[in-house]
């Protein structure tokens, strides 16, 4: 009896863990004023990936080029955040003109998003491989939410009766780089418009509700260590409104111009590395590791990413392959 007791009760502990990690999941997504979150996808392999955040990067490589990434965040939670995106760009019409696209698929808890948007870049050439372009980002995301489905502290409590079977999210983004053989420079926003989700105020825990506008500010440059070493510091700044502002910081060496070994820290959050491959001038693999800093590191076996490249064509006479961002 005494057994069936513990049980019981190690099982309402879970569940009530279980409520409350979701709970978190949501306020994540739909409270960054009162959870303090972020809601824009984290990735610890930007630099390699930068279209997800700047359109202005769009036909950088030259050539044509796609990446397909998969990030699984906090491994060991149920319910983590896991995210998958697709994305491919080129320039066009006497490379003045980038064009890209990306696929997108979130899902934390019960929520899943569904991303679709196409870049567009004006690339002014200043000369010496150095350009200057503007992007600009659009498309719409589907947002689905099912808090009905989630472990209730209380029967019938309303702050899970109300689920969002499908929502049309627009999108629309700037952003603004100058780069180089060796270095960039991006300033940008992948979302400026914002999306209320809710008709009232039934979720008790969410004050201002919908999607948040996110700004990123990111860099990086090349020195050369030796003739088979050089050296990739890189950085990220996101600020939103409501949310702690997020700093990644990050060191990469390149070895013989083929493997990328790297370390990043995530301000009070993560700390991390990276190794990357180009298996040929074309085809790379790549894949990082983050090791929580909080609270998170008693639960969670911290979080993978996968990347995968391959660039199409041969890139114009001059420009160095595979780029360095």
């Amino acid at each position: 009896m005494e057994t069936m007791k513990n049980h019981d009760s190690l099982r309402t502990t879970f569940r009530w863990k279980g409520a409350a990690v979701a709970l978190l999941l949501a306020a994540t997504t739909l409270a960054p004023r009162e959870a303090a979150a972020q809601q824009d996808p984290q990735f610890s392999q930007y630099m390699f990936n930068l279209l997800a955040l700047n359109p202005a990067y769009a036909g950088s490589a030259e050539r044509l080029s796609l990446k397909a990434l998969s990030r699984h965040q906090w491994v060991g939670f149920e319910g983590a955040p896991t995210t998958q995106t697709l994305t491919a760009h080129a320039p066009v019409f006497r490379q003045a003109i980038g064009l890209g696209g990306t696929l997108m698929r979130d899902e934390h808890g019960p929520v899943t998003q569904y991303g679709f948007i196409v870049d567009v870049a004006y690339r002014m050439f200043l000369g010496k491989d150095k350009k200057l372009a503007f992007g600009l980002k659009g498309g719409m995301n589907l947002f689905q939410g099912d808090f009905a489905s989630l472990h209730q502290f209380e029967a019938n409590d309303q702050v899970f009766q109300q689920s969002v079977s499908s929502k049309t999210d627009p999108q629309f983004g700037f952003g603004v780089m100058y780069y180089g053989d060796r270095f960039y420079l991006g300033l940008s926003s992948p979302k400026l418009l914002r999306t209320e989700f809710f008709q009232t105020d039934s979720l008790q825990f969410v004050s201002d509700k919908g999607q948040r506008m996110h700004l990123y500010l990111s860099g990086g440059y090349v020195f050369n260590l030796s003739t088979y070493t050089k050296l990739k510091p890189t950085f990220m700044v996101k600020a939103v409104d409501g949310a702690p502002l997020s700093i990644d910081v990050g060191a990469n060496f390149l070895l013989y111009e083929k493997l990328w070994l790297g370390a990043f820290y995530r301000y009070t959050d993560a700390v991390g590395a990276l190794v990357q491959y180009n298996i040929t001038d074309a085809f790379t693999v790549g894949y990082s590791y983050d090791y929580p800093l909080s609270a998170l590191n008693n639960y969670s076996g911290g979080s993978h990413e996968f990347m995968l490249g391959y660039e199409f064509g041969k890139p114009p006479a001059g420009i160095r392959s595979p780029r360095y961002f």
